[in-house]
């Protein structure tokens, strides 16, 4: 008896350890568009239907819909103008982003950030056909995501000037939230100006962050000096604090994305605001310093599942980045979960289904072009396939060739932490 029950402890901690431990991913490549040498995916549904961009042959950028690595062009007739992006679709299909018309900006702005200059519209995109959501009486407008009820989050500007905008950004904007076709505008804290809506889950809770306008920054692809990562439900917003940043520079405190739980992820300045960590934030602890990779200095998350495993990048000292998995109060470099003879190098994971199923942004290692990625939990190799890890030191980022740091800042959306972070200018 005595032998029954120590092998049913064994057994028993042998299982719980293997929970504990990340599990090992198969990788593939999500190509580009005819013609196009860069893709970039920002989201994952729960059916592994990813969104994002992907370039032509001319380098626009189109919205794009992948399933594996089958990818379909919904920018290509569009709001008429030259480049869209996907942000984020729902369990239904339903996919928004933001997408330039064939006009002009009367005012110069660039609120998509291409270097067009054209109007930027939100749009919401469903049975074949792209649709412009309505502003706040601005031109401009970003739809960040979309939840299983059909209410999206993202900003819109109003047609109130802005005197605090450094040209050529004009007019506030403002966090909002359509539904039905109807935009509603949400509250921002401490007089603050500006605001966005990052993320909404299927309670109707949405992330996002207010502070004052500012230059257009690629990092995080709004004109937004974010000073307070934020939540609202149930008509009020709460400040969800930060790490010891005051957000007037840097980085600054921005909550990025939450899931059904009502947990929240983001980054935020720690005191000095000279650099940024990951956070999580939970109603029952507040916020928490999720730390960065071994040897690195600032970090973001950028995706959290249900479960409450995190996804996101680290950077070391010259801001070369590397995806990681937080599981278990772990963070893990992923390229050290995927295959040792991987032909992508994995510097950004955006965004983790309830299936563990990640998008992101990686590197051909060949080639240096920019292309996103699927990994995939996986229980077991296929006949020949070598699953074991990558022997890579966890606290050897790899360094990007120059060729590659050029073309992350010439590219505009890079995603959601591209140009300054992945090297200094």
């Amino acid at each position: 008896m005595k032998t029954i029950l120590t092998s049913i402890a064994a057994s028993s901690l042998l299982a719980a350890l293997a929970l504990a431990q990340p599990p090992q991913y198969t990788v593939s490549d999500l190509g580009t568009l005819v013609g196009g040498t860069y893709s970039q995916p920002y989201f994952i549904n729960s059916n592994g239907l990813a969104s994002g961009t992907a370039s032509l042959a001319d380098g626009t950028m189109h919205a794009v819909l992948s399933q594996r690595v089958l990818m379909m062009d919904i920018g290509l007739s569009g709001l008429g103008g030259t480049n869209s992006v996907a942000f984020a679709v729902n369990g239904k299909g339903q996919t928004v982003g933001q997408a330039e018309t064939p006009a002009a900006d009367p005012n110069g702005e660039d609120f998509c950030g291409f270097g067009t200059h054209l109007m930027c519209q939100p749009f919401l995109w469903q049975w074949g056909v792209m649709t412009p959501l309505p502003t706040l009486g601005g031109h401009n407008g970003v739809a960040n995501q979309i939840n299983s009820l059909g209410q999206v989050a993202g900003f819109a500007e109003n047609a109130t000037p802005d005197p605090s905008c450094p040209a050529p950004q004009l007019f506030h904007f403002e966090p909002v939230i359509w539904q039905n076709g109807k935009v509603q505008a949400l509250p921002t804290v401490s007089g603050d100006p500006d605001g966005i809506a990052s993320a909404v889950n299927d309670s109707g809770q949405v992330a996002g962050a207010s502070g004052g306008c500012a230059a257009f920054n690629p990092d995080t692809l709004v004109p937004l000096a974010p000073r307070h990562a934020l939540l609202w439900q149930n008509g009020a917003v709460t400040d969800l604090g930060n790490l010891g940043g005051t957000g007037q520079s840097g980085m600054g405190n921005l909550a990025f994305n939450l899931n059904n739980q009502g947990q929240v992820v983001g980054f935020s300045n720690l005191p000095g605001d000279a650099t940024f960590h990951a956070f999580l934030w939970t109603q029952a602890t507040g916020i928490e310093d999720l730390g960065t990779l071994p040897g690195d200095v600032a970090s973001a998350a950028v995706g959290i599942n249900d479960a409450g495993v995190v996804t996101g990048l680290s950077l070391d000292a010259d801001f070369n980045p590397r995806a990681f998995l937080r599981q278990n109060g772990v963070m893990t470099d992923l390229n050290t979960l995927v295959r040792a003879d991987s032909p992508l190098f994995l510097m950004q994971a955006c965004s983790i289904n309830s299936r563990g199923q990640i998008v992101g942004l990686a590197m051909r290692k060949s080639t240096g072009e920019l292309h996103g990625f699927l990994a995939t939990p996986t229980t077991g190799a296929a006949a020949g396939e070598d699953l074991s890890p990558a022997a890579q030191s966890a606290n050897s980022p790899m360094v990007l060739p120059e060729n590659v740091r050029e073309q992350i800042r010439r590219r505009l959306p890079f995603g959601r932490f591209g140009g300054r972070l992945i090297g200094p200018r």
